[in-house]
């Protein structure tokens, strides 16, 4: 009878402290702290006091298998929060649970991110795992206003991390954000890892968002967005350096892989490894295309410098562009006191073992703005499969829009059915494979203000005889060796504008072209061919 009324009297009590099997940490059941875990009561204070109670000597706060209904929670250093299987923590449908923060960091977001399900500043250690969910229920919050930054500011994210060093999400599933549904913000040393996300609850629906973090590892995560998937961003004076993206899945009406939609502090050492870019199961479109816009794009477009990237082994299913590669001048403040920024820069990016298709026609482009050329580009063993289609050829130089938000469909349709190069110096091209699947009446690239560039080993198809494969303005050093041409061609090469030179055409196939260049008299001054193989 006493052992029966001590347990009775232990199970009373606001909390329970077990030991893991070295007894050397706390875990603590939130129902233990009043939570009720069924849904309808709102379990916000409860579980804030078993977070905070396990923030004094740090340790596990346990979800067991419930529905627990909660507004805004704020984590503590040294608190890992496991949602067990058969548990999931909803938001609560009403703004007025959420509390309002503001970051000490200066960053573009804090004129619009005031609230969160999940919330932590200047924490250590922190983390979240387990089998469980946590679904945002964001549909229940409605945009009110297409005025910015109004329409963000009644919608909370899931997560949102800032200034915190050592935090681990891994193997949760997330549903269903009111906005973003995770922002990472200055933190230093992150792992996310096999993360669930389904979010197509609402508008801004990204998967997540790495801002101005250092050290940081994404890997075998799945998500399927009607905004961004993986996205990169710079919105304060930190720069985003150090990240590895690596076996994930991703699905998104908008983009695959994205960095640099903001650019303030900038972007250094990103490798990207093993991703596959495939369409949305969710057929009902908020925001972008229902294949995707793009699969991968790198902009910068607020200042900050974008170098040493290095992406790899991708499939791309779906989205209208494989690529999108822009330096821009938008010139956006991170802050009302900032000063404006000037023009950003990219440098030393290479994209290799990529496989397209299922794309539109729009075509893939790297274009950086006059006098401020993107420098170092790789292009190697990449294959892309267009669907053809386009009857007339467009303006060969398109507006070069440098204020514009960086779109990639936003010329429309480009003047080169594969890739459209502008303003880009050291561009090195090797194992480049490009088609279309019915007749297409553009070329198949076109270069302008290109400096120092190499098209190595690589094929096109062409499908109008009276159309050239590639097409050069005010191209400086180009050498073409070890390719070819499929189908019929007018020429290989045609010359427009004034300034190019020094192109070399070496050791080619181009039996579908009738010539080398247009017009003929280039041959010889302007261009220098030797050993190609010709229509006889």
């Amino acid at each position: 009878m006493n052992n029966i009324l001590t347990a009775l009297v232990m199970l009373s009590l606001p909390m329970q402290i077990s030991f893991s099997q070295d007894g050397s940490q706390h875990i603590l059941d939130v129902r233990h702290f009043g939570a009720k875990g069924d849904g309808n009561a709102l379990d916000t204070k409860a579980i804030q006091r078993a977070v905070d109670s396990c923030g004094v000597s740090g340790g596990i706060v346990v979800f067991p298998p419930g529905r627990y209904l909660t507004g805004s929670i704020e984590l503590r250093s040294n608190v890992a929060i496991e949602i067990q299987r058969g548990a999931t923590i909803f938001g609560s449908p009403s703004i007025a649970d959420y509390f309002e923060r503001v970051p000490a960091l200066k960053s573009y977001n804090n004129s619009f991110q005031r609230h969160s399900l999940l919330y932590a500043e200047r924490q250590k250690n922190i983390s979240i795992f387990g089998d469980g969910t946590i679904n945002g229920q964001g549909s229940n919050f409605k945009v009110l206003t297409k005025e910015r930054p109004a329409r963000y500011m009644n919608r909370p994210y899931v997560i949102r991390f800032v200034e915190c060093t050592n935090v681990s999400i891994r193997d949760i599933t997330m549903e269903s954000s009111g906005s973003w549904m995770q922002h990472y913000l200055a933190c230093d040393g992150l792992m996310l890892r096999g993360l669930k996300v389904m979010n197509h609850a609402n508008l801004n629906n990204d998967m997540m968002d790495i801002d101005g973090c250092r050290n940081v590892v994404i890997s075998d995560c799945t998500g399927d967005t009607d905004d961004d998937a993986i996205t990169l961003k710079s919105t304060s004076e930190r720069v985003t350096q150090n990240v590895t993206i690596t076996n994930c899945i991703l699905s998104s009406h908008c983009n695959g892989i994205k960095a640099g939609t903001e650019s303030t502090g900038g972007f250094r050492n990103i490798t990207v490894n093993n991703v596959i870019i495939r369409p949305s199961v969710e057929k009902n479109v908020r925001s972008g295309e229902p294949g995707g816009i793009s699969g991968i794009s790198l902009e910068v477009v607020d200042g900050g410098t974008m170098e040493e990237v290095a992406i790899s082994n991708v499939v791309i299913d779906g989205p209208d562009v494989p690529i999108f590669v822009r330096l821009g001048n938008r010139g956006r403040k991170h802050w009302e006191g900032a000063e404006k920024p000037g023009i950003g820069s990219m440098r030393n990016i290479s994209l290799n073992h990529i496989e397209a298709h299922n794309v539109k026609w729009t075509g893939c482009s790297i274009t950086g703005l006059p006098d401020h050329q993107i420098d170092g580009i790789t292009l190697s063993d990449i294959r892309i499969s267009y669907p053809g289609g386009v009857e007339s050829m467009p303006d060969v130089a398109p507006a070069e829009l440098p204020e514009q938000y960086p779109e990639a469909t936003m010329w429309g349709t480009l003047p080169s059915y594969g890739l459209f190069v502008r303003h880009v110096r050291n561009l090195h091209v090797r194992g480049l494979e490009m088609s279309t699947s019915t007749a297409d009446m553009r070329p198949a690239m076109v270069f302008a203000d290109v400096v120092e560039s190499s098209i190595l080993d690589s094929h096109f198809q062409m499908s109008a005889a009276n159309m050239s494969a590639i097409v050069l303005n005010g191209v400086n050093g180009l050498t073409m060796s070890g390719s070819g041409l499929r189908g019929t061609a007018q020429s290989l090469l045609k010359l427009v504008g004034e300034g190019c030179s020094a192109i070399v055409v070496t050791g080619n196939a181009l039996r579908a072209a009738s010539q080398v260049c247009d017009p003929p008299a280039a041959l010889g001054s302007v261009v220098r061919a030797s050993n190609n193989d010709m229509k006889r």
